[in-house]
């Protein structure tokens, strides 16, 4: 029996534009992502006692079959190397909320590849990873690289950046999750009345100025989640309210994410918005995965 064990990291969009709406369906999107401390871990071993392969976690509610990425990473990786799986069990200790603009799913995705490519010594590159990765998901190679990066296309094309000023981070998930699909059905790339200033955030971010980059933060796809769920806009308002240099939506939401200078400012909007949300907590940004 070998085994491994790896981390899974959130992710969060310091900015969020939809562009435009692809023949296939999907959107153009520019966005400048960055990766927090707070993370899961997955175990990988090898388990002749088990055939195929199988996924354990924490969370009652999550489905442990093909709808799960790492599950279907697994099958991937066997599919993909030829190699034969000798049964392969998958344990995910979740910390990061589920279906929360966070990229849960796609970082423990990318964990299992690289794991599954550890332990059976394939050798396959970076690129071969980030290639496997983009067929689970548009999130997926950025997880496999983590950092600061902007995302271009449908989030596959990334270009590294200078790591962002560190920061620590309030985020707060209210107790509801929302639809990828449906938030940018939703969305009307052409009515969009309210734009992330890119230009001056990868300017904000390339000079060292956290408090410039934080007051550049924009996600269009919160606009369309405030109008159903107005508490996204009550709990951005209250991150300012207790310091936070910005506040901005992650991804399709409904999580909500503040940037602090101050560890000592950081922790009092924790408590204070942990009384009111269960999933609050307080993390750092983070540029290793």
């Amino acid at each position: 029996m070998a085994e491994i064990t790896q981390y899974s990291y959130a992710k969060v969009n310091l900015t969020l534009d939809v562009l435009q709406k692809r023949p296939d369906s999907y959107h153009e999107v520019r966005m400048i992502m960055q990766t927090l401390k707070l993370r899961d871990i997955v175990r990988i071993k090898t388990d002749k006692a088990q055939s195929g392969i199988t996924v354990e976690t924490n969370l009652p509610y999550l489905p442990t079959d093909r709808r799960n990425l790492a599950f279907k990473a697994a099958e991937l990786f066997f599919a993909q190397t030829g190699i034969e799986n000798p049964g392969v069990s998958i344990t995910l200790f979740k910390r990061i909320p589920v279906s929360a603009g966070l990229a849960g799913g796609s970082g423990n995705a990318s964990a299992v590849l690289k794991g599954l490519n550890s332990l059976f010594e394939a050798r396959l590159s970076h690129e071969k990873l980030l290639e496997m990765g983009l067929k689970l998901g548009a999130d997926v190679p950025y997880c496999m690289t983590g950092g600061t990066a902007l995302a271009e296309g449908i989030g596959e094309k990334l270009k590294p950046l200078r790591k962002m000023p560190h920061a620590y981070v309030v985020l707060v998930k209210p107790p509801f999750s929302m639809s990828t699909a449906a938030v940018y059905g939703a969305l009307d790339s052409q009515k969009i009345v309210k734009r992330p200033d890119t230009a001056g955030a990868l300017r904000a971010i390339e000079e060292g100025d956290l408090c410039a980059l934080a007051r550049r933060m924009y996600n269009v796809l919160f606009d369309v989640v405030r109008l159903k769920h107005r508490v996204v806009s009550e709990i951005r308002d209250e991150l300012i309210l207790h310091g936070a240099l910005g506040a901005v939506m992650s991804g399709s939401g409904p999580s909500v994410f503040g940037l602090f200078e101050n560890a000592e400012q950081a922790k009092a909007a924790y408590e204070a918005l942990k009384k009111k949300v269960h999933d609050t907590f307080l993390t750092e940004t983070e540029n290793v995965v």
